[in-house]
């Protein structure tokens, strides 16, 4: 009879425990296989669920488009001596007679620094009125001041500089060498010229963007593209804005994966292969090849084609199902290219569940042995 009180206890404690594991949920990275196929539109959910193969990759692999328009490719190279509006010229002038129109007593030459070419292009040369400059080179506006001159003095000699100025200038900054304003010289006429001039890139060519702002008109590149496709590398204008960034995509890794965070794109183009090799690969004690999924809000376009259908109309919530277990599911993952805002996640094992339950119910179960030990310890004392 002195055994019963033991005997009793030892029998609570194992019902409270298995009670206790039965009726509270078990810590996990998130929903598992079975719950996410729950909310497919199939079962009366919002979502989308579809195996990928050749078709759904093939319809799916959209990358960003970048290039410049035909304006930005088909301008012509700017002369080095082209003058444009804000430009600074240099003018002397010499006269052939002793008192001349412009030079002072004793001296046969005039010198006017510092000309500025006004917003319309012109500059004012005393006695030879207002002239058109930009769009000329030096030596047109020296024949048109000579001819504006010669009527009112005799044999006059011109010489016309062209210093660099704002209407020559473009403007670099961002992830650049050396930020700044560079004029527009023989060697910088391009695009690539001036990059070079400004000290490159400073950040991975692969995912460094060159953005060219020309008045209302933008484009963007890949700076990879502006050497592998030579009409990438457009002649310049004054007053170009030239950003160089880093690639601003980036995906969410969630589930049984190395990393769980947010991870910006390290290419152009970016594989579900890659994708989990860059955060680390499955985790190898927890992980279910079979249940790698990629969720995404797709466009009407993309998903009419991915389901075989015409009357979708907006984006569209798509989970893409990956199993890396069929003897093609690597090349399927290789081929299924992950977008900007996508999310990566990986599913839990069925055993990694049961493996918690039997880890939580050992741990439980030395609570029970306490409680028996402790039990046994008042029987006795009884």
């Amino acid at each position: 009879m002195k055994n019963l009180p033991s005997r009793w206890a030892r029998s609570v404690a194992l019902l409270v425990a298995v009670s206790v594991v039965a009726s509270c949920g078990l810590p996990r990275v998130g929903p598992n296989k079975r719950e996410i196929f729950a909310g497919s539109v199939q079962r009366q959910g919002d979502a989308f669920i579809v195996s990928v193969n050749d078709r759904v990759t093939q319809a799916t692999a959209v990358v960003p488009a970048l290039g410049f328009s035909e304006q930005f490719k088909n301008a012509a190279q700017l002369g080095s001596d082209t003058i444009q509006p804000g430009d600074t010229l240099g003018l002397t002038i010499w006269e052939n007679v002793d008192d001349g129109l412009l030079a002072s007593e004793a001296a046969n030459s005039t010198v006017l620094e510092e000309v500025q070419v006004d917003g319309s292009g012109f500059i004012f040369v005393p006695y030879a009125g207002r002239i058109k400059a930009s769009g000329n080179t030096p030596e047109a506006v020296r024949r048109i001041i000579t001819a504006k001159l010669e009527d009112q003095t005799p044999d006059p000699q011109v010489q016309v500089r062209r210093l660099a100025g704002d209407g020559s200038t473009v403007s670099l900054v961002g992830s650049i060498g050396g930020q700044g304003v560079y004029a527009i010289e023989r060697p910088t006429r391009t695009l690539s010229a001036m990059l070079a001039r400004a000290g490159g890139v400073t950040i991975e060519p692969e995912i460094a963007q060159i953005t060219v702002l020309r008045g209302e008109e933008k484009g963007k590149i890949w700076f990879q593209d502006l050497y592998n496709n030579p009409q990438f590398d457009i002649a310049l204008r004054g007053g170009d804005r030239i950003l160089v960034e880093e690639d601003t995509r980036a995906f969410t890794a969630l589930g049984a994966t190395g990393t769980q965070a947010r991870v910006p794109f390290e290419s152009q183009t970016l594989s579900a292969v890659e994708a989990i090799a860059q955060v680390g690969g499955l985790l190898a004690t927890s992980a279910d090849p079979t249940g790698v999924f990629v969720f995404r809000n797709e466009p009407a376009e993309i998903s009419n084609q991915v389901l075989g259908r015409s009357d979708l109309i907006g984006a569209q919530r798509m989970v893409y199902v990956l199993d890396l277990t069929e003897p093609n599911g690597m090349f399927m993952a290789r081929d299924f290219v992950i977008r900007d805002s996508d999310t990566l996640y990986v599913t839990e094992a069925p055993f990694t569940q049961w493996n918690k339950t039997i880890a939580a119910l050992t741990g439980t179960l030395g609570a029970v042995t306490t409680l028996t030990s402790a039990a046994d310890t008042l029987g006795g004392g009884g």
